[in-house]
């Protein structure tokens, strides 16, 4: 079984990259960095997404001779700035755009182009793309847009089963920031506090526990794993 999966530098991108070699899996990395437990146990390319001139010949060199992938997990991204709309400078949107979206593109052309059949591809999405509360700005704005864009390939990519998934909450480094936020102003800090979360060891146990789950959701769904 071959996986192939982004962002495996830190929090859910790896533990879902080491969750999957302990299923079994042969595990293809795309990101910035390689963890040092995982130096020599994944197959591994160096690739910032932030430089989408890069993006696409980093997937071809990584992938190149492959016919086939059991599943792509579609994990990189970054949360920007937090702060009202007005206060996010454009260059911040267009940089979580850049990550969170565009190099999605990028990858799934690659991909396409080499003529590898995906058996099952998930997108992590965030409830951030559905909810939009005060704050999280650009980066709800890339979630949504990830959604949509997922739900577009998933008409081209008739043979592979797309889901876009919000994992729920995750004990990331970038959570951890969302934390350090305002409570007054914004509220959503507040109840995220409040609300039970994973660890990233057992967010990637769920999340391919309820892959076979996901598969009874038409290609293209938006998924939120705490209401499955």
């Amino acid at each position: 079984m071959d996986l192939f999966i982004t962002g495996i530098g830190s929090g859910l991108g790896k533990a879902l990259a080491e969750e999957g070699l302990r299923r079994g899996y042969r595990v293809f990395a795309l990101s910035r960095h390689l963890p040092e437990n995982l130096k020599g146990k994944v197959v591994f390319r160096t690739c910032d997404l932030r430089d989408l001139e890069t993006v696409y010949q980093a997937v071809v060199d990584l992938l190149r001779g492959l016919s086939a992938l059991d599943l792509v997990i579609l994990n990189a991204g970054i949360l920007g700035r937090f702060g009202d709309m007005r206060e996010v400078p454009l260059r911040v949107f267009k940089e979580v755009m850049d990550v969170n979206v565009w190099a999605n593109k990028l990858i799934l052309d690659a991909l396409m182009n080499l003529g590898i059949r995906v058996k099952v591809l998930i997108g992590i999405s965030s409830g951030a793309g559905h909810n939009c509360n005060r704050g999280w700005s650009a980066y709800s704005i890339s979630k949504a847009a990830l959604n949509c864009l997922l739900k577009l390939y998933s008409r081209e990519m008739e043979e592979t089963h797309v889901i876009a998934l919000a994992p729920g909450l995750v004990l990331t480094p970038m959570l951890e920031e969302v934390m350090k936020q305002d409570e007054v102003r914004f509220p959503s800090v507040r109840r995220i506090k409040e609300s039970p979360k994973r660890t990233p060891e057992e967010a990637a146990k769920v999340i391919f526990d309820t892959i076979p789950k996901l598969l009874e959701f038409e290609s293209g769904s938006f998924v939120d794993l705490r209401k499955i």
